[in-house]
């Protein structure tokens, strides 16, 4: 999540906006929102896990493995990432890239290009 924050300005420039939403109970996810300005939930279920589909593993106690998603302005996912650990995480760096791509092209769109 330290990742999102070090790009924080350009999120901003895009107008886009990061959060996150942990199992963690509220003092675990404190110590995130310590770290970051974007907002961080807590207590997310497994019965809303699993509504977004996320991985669970289950050969370490039944934890959430990271799920991230990247949601346009009109609420759909544009892209996003499960991982069975810490390998194959979304890159904040990647994300910014990929929305000035969506950017790009959607200006040309309008321009008739």
């Amino acid at each position: 999540m330290v990742g999102f924050e070090k790009e924080r300005a350009g999120f901003e420039a895009l107008a886009a906006k990061v959060f996150a939403i942990s199992v963690d109970p509220e003092d675990k996810a404190k110590e995130v929102q310590d770290e970051v300005s974007f907002p961080v939930a807590f207590g997310a279920t497994r019965e809303q896990g699993d509504a977004a589909g996320a991985f669970w593993g289950e050969q370490r106690g039944g934890i959430i493995q990271p799920s991230e998603f990247v949601v346009g302005a009109d609420g759909k996912v544009i892209a996003s990432s499960y991982s069975a650990g810490p390998i194959g995480r979304v890159d904040a760096a990647d994300v910014i890239k990929l929305l000035n791509f969506y950017e790009e092209r959607a200006r040309k769109a309008a321009q008739g290009g």
